[in-house]
């Protein structure tokens, strides 16, 4: 319970992962697939948080770094995407990454952007879930896990399938252009709080 607790904490607060989850939902395409895929991103960072390398980004501020310029950049044109999507007036076919009709290929790419350039994922699952879960006795420590992983679980298939159920009212068009303007804005402030991190880090690190 301690370990579904915290693992709901870290991963209901909306990210640039969630947004793709609910946008694949909207669409109604391969929202179960991303669902998955990022429920599996979830599990191998989890199990290497909490049973091993949890100190790994810590220990290594350059490797932290140059993630967070990566996801500033992505995250930047991911956001210009989907606020010019809202302003063309976006509908059911319009996607963040700008493509009419995104392939599969296109979306999984997006996915593992979002996920693996993206700092927070890292510090949420190796940093913090990691070194709470390090402290416990073995067998605590699978159930903790366990626990992490049921609550990502939870989640990402419970808003790939609400964001489905409720796609007929969130493909209206005047709605889809308040969520693509939500998407983009959501976008944007968090890739000024990673370039603002990398800011500091740049600033505080030894010449």
């Amino acid at each position: 319970m301690q370990g579904f607790a915290l693992g709901m904490a870290t991963i209901v607060p909306l990210g640039p992962q969630n947004v793709l989850v609910m946008n694949q939902g909207i669409r109604r395409q391969y929202h179960v697939l991303i669902a998955t895929l990022c429920l599996l991103s979830d599990i191998l960072l989890i199990m290497v948080g909490v049973f091993g390398s949890s100190a790994l980004l810590t220990r290594s501020p350059v490797l932290l770094q140059c993630v967070t310029l990566a996801g500033v950049a992505f995250l930047a044109v991911y956001g210009f995407s989907a606020l010019r999507n809202a302003r063309r007036g976006g509908g059911a076919g319009a996607s963040p990454a700008g493509a009419l009709h995104p392939t599969r290929r296109r979306v999984i790419i997006t996915m593992l952007a979002v996920t693996w350039l993206n700092p927070h994922v890292y510090l949420d699952t190796l940093v913090v879930l990691g070194s709470i879960g390090g402290q416990l006795e073995p067998v605590a420590r699978r159930w903790f896990a366990i626990g992490t992983m049921g609550a990502s679980l939870v989640w990402f298939y419970g808003l790939a399938m609400l964001s489905s159920r409720l796609a007929p009212w969130l493909n209206q068009g005047r709605v889809q252009r308040v969520i693509q303007l939500f998407v983009g804005v959501v976008m944007w402030l968090v890739a000024l709080q990673l370039a603002r991190q990398a800011w500091h880090m740049f600033a505080g690190a030894p010449l």
